[in-house]
């Protein structure tokens, strides 16, 4: 080296550690900030990473061939094994409620919702509706948690750019950036399972992404993410968020999980407005009327239907909700205190309306079946051609889910089945031990008497 250049090296090194320098390049950083940045900063906290497991028996004959099972009275043994998943989700209450794929959670023993600074909480399934792919979860959190707004679906552009955020292949709170490709794409997902009117994306969505949220540049939820081409790249699908919305008060069901009584109903589309009051209801002895426009309850504004049911959420009865309405060109104020509801007889229900006599499912018994929060309820009994014979189900299968609910409790059967009339239609789900077939899940629709 050159007497020169070993005079130049020493003040090149002094500049590049001066805090000019760095002053300069840390500087940079806001003139590099796009969109995408500041919509990961702002909700990586309210997306989790969700690992199922599911519990999974086979046959085995301890290497004989299944074929030679006619000719020898040798019973299979029954094998068990863990099958994991992975998948992505959001949390819509600083409750610990969180929204996923149906496919996500459906059939597993137990859930880990994983925040993004590594904490994990168990997570327990409140609701499922397989048909629009969605489900909601429930983790007891230390503390408040960040949430996701919701956006809207409708006045999508072709061309804007959306974000995605999940746990592809297991790579922990991922985000990619892409357009929205097209709207009101019609995919298969399976033999039994059609999923309509989704938005198409180039953002990479990958396994492992399906529950995760599919945001604007203003951070705000337009999408669930939910499947891929595998035989393409850069073509993603998800879930509407307004789909979400339709199917939220019900997954919900609030009122009916913490037996309060608020007599209000509110429209799940656009504003806010209030369809009907129950004649001797809180609201109605507060004064709330049909028409009315909800605008806010307390300091919580309310912009759409669903963020009624949403706030409604940690309530108790005795507790008052401070309504701000709008009724015309007029500003009007009611305070509702909410009313207990009593809890119904879920036994007797069960056999009045479905015929069926149940028990809760000893959780020694669960835990053997996989089923880690105990959920379900035991078949002790069935009536003969009642609707729960006509289906199949016989003693000692689990009652695991009833329409769009998991049951864990005759209390909650009982919720469940009090406003269901006689010749309701019922989708139940049922898991049944079999010696030669192992752990099956069943479906089916019954009808209620």
């Amino acid at each position: 080296m050159s007497p020169r250049k070993t005079l130049l090296l020493p003040i090149l090194l002094s500049l590049i550690a001066c805090p000019a320098f760095a002053q300069e390049r840390t500087d940079s950083r806001p003139l590099r900030r796009t969109p995408v940045v500041e919509v990961f900063e702002k909700t990586r906290d309210a997306v989790v990473n969700i690992s199922s497991t599911e519990i999974v028996t086979q046959r085995s004959w301890g290497g004989m061939d299944p074929f030679f099972e006619r000719f020898f009275d040798m019973p299979p043994r029954m094998r068990q094994y863990e099958r994991h998943m992975l998948g992505s989700g959001f949390v819509i209450h600083p409750d610990g409620y969180i929204v996923t794929n149906a496919h996500v959670v459906a059939g597993a023993a137990e859930q880990t919702a994983t925040f993004a600074d590594g904490t994990g909480y168990e997570a327990q399934l409140i609701a499922i509706d397989t048909e629009r792919d969605l489900a909601v979860l429930k983790i007891e959190a230390d503390s408040s948690l960040p949430t996701l707004p919701l956006g809207r679906s409708d006045d999508l552009m072709i061309g804007e750019t959306v974000i995605a955020i999940g746990n592809p292949l297991g790579y922990q709170h991922t985000v990619t950036a892409g357009v929205v490709s097209a709207v009101g794409r019609d995919v298969d997902i399976s033999r039994d399972l059609s999923l309509k009117n989704l938005i198409q994306t180039d953002a990479s969505i990958n396994p492992g992404n399906s529950g995760g949220p599919l945001l604007n540049v203003l951070g705000e939820l337009i999408g669930i993410d939910t499947a891929i081409r595998g035989d393409a790249q850069n073509i993603g699908f998800a879930i509407p968020v307004d789909h979400l919305r339709e199917v939220l008060p019900d997954l919900l069901d609030v009122e009916r999980r913490q037996r309060i009584v608020s007599g209000i109903t509110v429209s799940n589309f656009d504003e806010p407005k209030v369809v009907a009051v129950q004649p001797g209801s809180p609201a109605e002895r507060a004064g709330v009327r049909p028409g009315d426009v909800l605008e806010a309850i307390g300091r919580t504004p309310v912009r759409e239907g669903v963020d009624y049911y949403i706030a409604l959420i940690g309530h108790s009865a005795g507790d008052e909700l401070d309504l701000k309405l709008a009724r015309g060109p007029r500003k009007v104020s009611a305070k509702v205190e909410l009313a207990s509801r009593p809890a119904p007889d879920g036994a007797a229900l069960a056999g009045e309306k479905l015929g069926l006599g149940l028990y809760p499912l000893p959780e020694d018994v669960a835990a053997e079946l996989g089923l880690r929060h105990a959920t379900g309820l035991l078949v002790l009994d069935v009536e003969r051609g009642g609707p729960a014979d006509q289906l199949g189900i016989v003693r000692r299968d689990i009652l695991l889910s009833l329409g769009r609910h998991y049951v864990s409790s005759l209390e909650e059967l009982g919720q469940l089945l009090e406003p269901v009339d006689a010749g309701r239609k019922l989708d139940v789900s049922i898991l049944r031990i079999d010696r030669r077939r192992g752990k099956m899940k069943l479906s089916g629709t019954l009808i209620a008497q």
